[in-house]
């Protein structure tokens, strides 16, 4: 079978998709530790599901944040994150906490929208179901 190369340009993520997720998820992490928390990992990924970032609150916390970057708004942004993809977020956090200390855990979503140099910021704190 022969695939044009405008099929297999279409179904390899846009180099300029990466650079602004890897742009959202650097400004993520500075926007939580302008807040206090620590960035204790970033891009854990599993078998069964990927973490963008893990922080540490000051009160000791441990947050698992998923980040939607996008480069505007009109498909949405924190809708992309659904059931499903929190259900992978959460079973790859399963696997980074096997063998840690009990800590109190939550699930957060950061849904950013480039902005010239910076973005627009949103941040969902205790996300259950995914899809807000």
């Amino acid at each position: 079978m022969h695939f044009s190369s405008e099929h297999r340009l279409a179904t390899k993520k846009p180099r300029h998709k990466q650079v602004l997720g890897k742009r959202g998820e650097a400004f993520a992490a500075r926007y939580l530790r302008e807040r206090g928390a620590e960035i204790i990992a970033a891009n854990v990924s599993y078998r069964v599901g990927e973490i963008d970032l893990i922080a540490r609150e000051a009160d000791g916390t441990i947050v698992f944040v998923e980040v939607k970057t996008r480069a505007n708004s009109r498909y949405g942004v924190a809708e992309a994150v659904t059931p499903q993809k929190l259900g992978r977020l959460r079973k790859a956090a399963a696997q980074w906490l096997d063998g840690k200390p009990l800590s109190e855990v939550r699930f957060d979503v950061i849904a950013l929208v480039a902005r010239g140099q910076g973005f627009a910021l949103e941040h969902f704190k205790g996300v259950e179901d995914g899809s807000r």
